[in-house]
């Protein structure tokens, strides 16, 4: 049987697989919040499309004018507070998908923030995975940290998780947090020919260089997925399964693929897990 008719038949599984669920109370639900979002979302979208690819926060580890969030870690803890932090968005989507977090994150104290952008035209994970590296090295100089945080919606995260384990990221890279990331491919994108879509197929190439050993790798994985998330199918494959990677899998219970961000149980756990540096988080 020729590519095209295994991708047709992976596609129409995908299709049955997602039909079996789509009418459950849980689906319904997270379906009614996806729209809520989306509509606040798509309000915003055009305010970043005339941002720069990175947009960052004054720094500021002092404790004037901050509110009592803010002033408790910086005390408690200001190496966790003056970390910098890199937001990355999926894909067809900039920014302002991270507006909830970002506002969270300053009211929690963290001083340094900024924002990955890349085209919706970009073919290939690898090659946004190498430019991400060159902001995160900059960041770092500027700053004078030696170390960061990346926080990854749907594509994003999977750019990240490139650059830490396979360009070496993890030197830079504390913990990279990833949003409803097709870690193990998604059967959903056999439905479209678009070369940086095959990319996250199970199947593909860019799939099995990941599966591949990463010995030493330093970094703290934290992979949120959800039970109902419409693009990644199926759901499980957004977790992290590899057994040379500090990986923890966090389930969130109906919640659609772009509210993830947005959603408050997975912003206040985010916020938690990043002023606490050492502490694993529980895997759900």
């Amino acid at each position: 049987m020729g590519s095209w008719q295994d991708d047709l038949r992976g596609a129409l599984d995908g299709l049955a697989y997602g039909a079996r669920s789509a009418l459950s109370p849980s689906v319904l639900q997270g379906a009614a919040v996806e729209i809520g979002w989306l509509t606040t979302h798509l309000a915003m979208y055009p305010l970043g499309l005339v941002g720069t690819s990175s947009r960052a926060l004054p720094s500021r580890l002092n404790l004037a004018g901050l509110g009592p969030a803010q002033r408790g870690l910086l005390v408690s803890d200001v190496r966790a507070a003056g970390t910098p932090i890199l937001l990355a968005h999926g894909i067809i989507d900039n920014h302002t998908i991270f507006a909830l977090m970002r506002r969270h994150l300053v009211r929690r104290g963290f001083s340094s923030i900024h924002t990955f952008s890349y085209s919706p035209l970009t073919l290939d994970v690898r090659r946004t995975a190498e430019r991400m590296g060159r902001e995160i090295e900059a960041i770092c100089e500027e700053s004078g940290s030696d170390q960061i945080h990346v926080i990854g919606h749907s594509l994003g995260g999977l750019i990240a998780r490139y650059y830490v384990q396979r360009l070496g990221g993890d030197e830079r890279v504390h913990t990279c947090v990833t949003l409803g990331t097709p870690h193990q491919g998604t059967v959903a994108a056999k439905l479209l020919p678009w070369p940086l879509v095959k990319q996250v197929r199970p199947d593909s190439e860019l799939m099995a260089e990941l599966a591949e050993p990463a010995p030493d790798c330093r970094t703290r994985f934290v992979a949120f997925y959800s039970d109902v998330d419409q693009l990644i199918v199926p759901q499980r494959r957004a977790r992290i399964r590899h057994p040379d990677l500090l990986a923890s899998n966090v389930r969130v219970h109906g919640v659609g693929h772009l509210s993830l961000p947005f959603h408050g149980e997975v912003v206040h756990r985010i916020t938690g897990m990043l002023a606490h540096l050492d502490e694993q988080p529980k895997t759900a």
